[in-house]
């Protein structure tokens, strides 16, 4: 039996963010199933990269320098990409920043950065595509969130914030687009080897500490969080959780949310919030 993504013709693909990371191994790994990848990121060059990549791969494509912080931006590049293509069958909003802090520490730009970007970022591409892919006979969408939406651990309240905002939208869409013929997965993975550290902000040292530590000791790479990213689009699930840390937290929160918070409040009641995630990172289990 053919998979949902597997079906679709053309195989004609847009990621945001795909500059590097994790929107980088998607467009490989599409380039290599025969799809057209569309590379769009704020920072031209590094999405020319990709699409030389890609075209290492086998496949083919275009880079296209996108803000997806401005709508009119988000709306020209959707429309490029129809009126070249025909179609697009698959859009995957992964562009996103990393921002934590302590609550009244984090300033009010920062919080803005990660709204316009992580929020807004993923409304922008949605308002932007949907109408055309309904239009031209559907598809399916990828919206990037994080198991930081889900979770929602200390001292990341703008970027847990701005991924949970991004579930919700993709459990509205999800029904709401289905009549349409158009999927939606929204992906929440834990830690993995990114370059979301390059543009990271933080109110403590701890902070990019930790990150550094849980990106660098990552069991898991990005090419493989993509397969399974990608393996869940493919069978049109809602959720893709991809390492056993993003599924645990799944599991633990969804069945037993009052334990959950009441440990989370007692190791920081107690202190041990930090010197526990220290440890976790260092042995990859975050």
């Amino acid at each position: 039996m053919r998979r949902r993504l597997d079906r679709f013709d053309p195989r004609n693909a847009v990621i945001t963010g795909a500059g590097s990371g994790l929107g980088r191994a998607m467009a490989i790994r599409l380039a290599r199933q025969g799809w057209k990848v569309g590379a769009a990121d704020i920072d031209e060059a590094r999405a020319a990269e990709t699409i030389r990549l890609v075209r290492e791969a086998g496949g083919s494509g275009e880079a296209c320098r996108c803000d997806v912080r401005a709508g009119a931006g988000v709306d020209a590049m959707a429309r490029r990409f129809f009126d070249d293509w025909g179609r697009v069958t698959l859009l995957v909003n992964n562009a996103g920043v990393a921002v934590a802090g302590i609550m009244g520490e984090i300033t009010e730009a920062d919080w803005k950065k990660a709204i316009d970007t992580n929020l807004w970022g993923a409304v922008n591409g949605c308002g932007a595509f949907v109408p055309l892919m309904k239009s031209t006979g559907g598809g399916h969408i990828i919206n990037v969130a994080s198991a930081a939406g889900y979770v929602c651990l200390p001292e990341m309240a703008p970027y847990n914030t701005t991924k949970a905002a991004v579930i919700a939208l993709s459990e509205t869409l999800r029904s709401e687009l289905a009549p349409s013929g158009i999927g939606v997965t929204v992906a929440c993975p834990t830690f993995f080897n990114t370059r979301l550290l390059e543009n990271m902000t933080y109110t403590d040292e701890f902070q990019i500490e930790f990150a550094s530590s849980a990106f660098s000791n990552a069991k898991m790479s990005a090419d493989e969080v993509a397969r399974r990213i990608l393996e869940a689009a493919g069978k049109n699930r809602l959720y893709a959780f991809p390492q056993p840390s993003a599924k645990w937290t799944r599991v633990t929160k969804g069945h037993m949310p009052r334990l959950h918070f009441a440990v989370l409040s007692i190791v920081s009641r107690f202190g041990l919030s930090r010197p526990l995630a220290r440890a976790m990172a260092r042995r990859g289990l975050v």
